[in-house]
């Protein structure tokens, strides 16, 4: 093991990909020259040529859908939005088109696309440049979403993703990308599972349920609450869908205690679909109502501290384990 940087992993997942694979190429705004906006695509060009690393136009709709239809000739596309956001201009191929074309041809195309880059809020973007898009996605039937939070996450549901038949959408956080952590050594293959939760933190007194940056504010505060005598156990969600639904019952039916935390809004969101599993399959198992802190439902705020108003922080889910626990 060695430590990198998340954006290292990702970088070396597409590298180990793209040599696999000839049918793998990447597609999207500045991945080539400029070796991509948060530079995970540095040093591609060089070693793989124009023709699998291309730059494209500023359009989103247009070159997703060329991403769609050279997956359903069976080339293998990874298709980078600069932000998620943007992908909002491609929702048409994205939603409509990748995940209906093998119901709707009668199994004749398969779509094996990968589209990814940087979803939800990172550091005064404003609200335009903002959004937390799993929701959105998560509720479109044929959809696969990962949303790692650990470089070694990255690098292992990345190389799943461009693997898998199916369209996957790797949601990578832009405030990550220079985090580091413990990655196997290159000649070690590493495929980490679609829908396979990860228990970060033991714990006996409530389960902390998060994803993507919410990861690292978890952990964060279980550190503070352990000061407290209360023990968190944090289970990272990885995958929102599929969504491993027995390593979240396994955890609530051990600390009998829930709090969700999500880098999402809180009307339809990912914590709101969790919140109805638990309830519905193992509402007995419960000491406590379920709790969850998320985004403001308001649009993003540029100035940086309404911004902190508006996110998820130590304060808030400190509140609510709180809450929970009965403290």
């Amino acid at each position: 093991m060695r430590e990198i940087t998340y954006r290292q992993a990702l970088n070396e997942a597409l590298a180990e990909e793209l040599e696999r694979d000839p049918d793998v190429f990447l597609m999207g705004e500045e991945v080539a020259e400029y070796n991509g906006a948060y530079k995970v695509s540095q040093g591609l060009l060089e070693r793989f040529g124009p023709r699998r690393i291309i730059d494209t136009p500023i359009s989103e709709n247009g070159f997703a859908g060329l991403g769609v239809g050279a997956a359903m000739v069976g080339l293998r596309p990874i298709i980078e939005f600069m932000t998620f956001s943007f992908s909002l201009v491609a929702f048409d191929q994205v939603v409509n088109n990748a995940p209906n074309m093998f119901t709707m041809s009668g199994g004749q195309f398969n779509i094996p696309i990968t589209f990814r880059g940087p979803n939800g809020p990172a550091h005064q973007l404003g609200a335009t440049h903002s959004h937390a898009t799993e929701p959105l996605y998560a509720n479109a039937p044929g959809l696969k979403i990962c949303t790692p939070a650990t470089p070694r996450d990255a690098k292992g549901l990345l190389k799943t993703a461009v693997r898998d038949n199916n369209p996957v959408l790797v949601l990578e956080a832009e405030l990550l990308y220079s985090s580091k952590g413990m990655v196997e050594p290159p000649d070690e293959e590493l495929l980490i599972p679609l829908g396979r939760a990860e228990v970060k933190r033991e714990g006996s007194d409530v389960s902390i349920i998060c994803y993507a940056q919410t990861v690292r504010l978890a952990l964060a505060t279980a550190a503070k609450l352990e000061e407290e005598d209360i023990s968190a156990e944090i289970v990272d969600l990885r995958s929102i869908k599929p969504l491993d639904e027995k390593a979240i019952f396994d955890s609530v039916a051990k600390t009998h205690r829930v709090v969700i935390v999500e880098q999402d809004r809180p009307f339809c969101g990912v914590g709101a679909e969790v919140c109805y599993r638990i309830q519905e399959n193992i509402f007995d198992e419960l000491d406590a109502p379920i709790l969850r802190v998320s985004q403001e439902d308001v649009p993003m705020p540029y100035n940086e501290r309404l911004e902190k108003a508006v996110l998820p922080n130590a304060d808030k889910l400190i509140a609510a384990v709180k809450k929970v626990c009965y403290a």
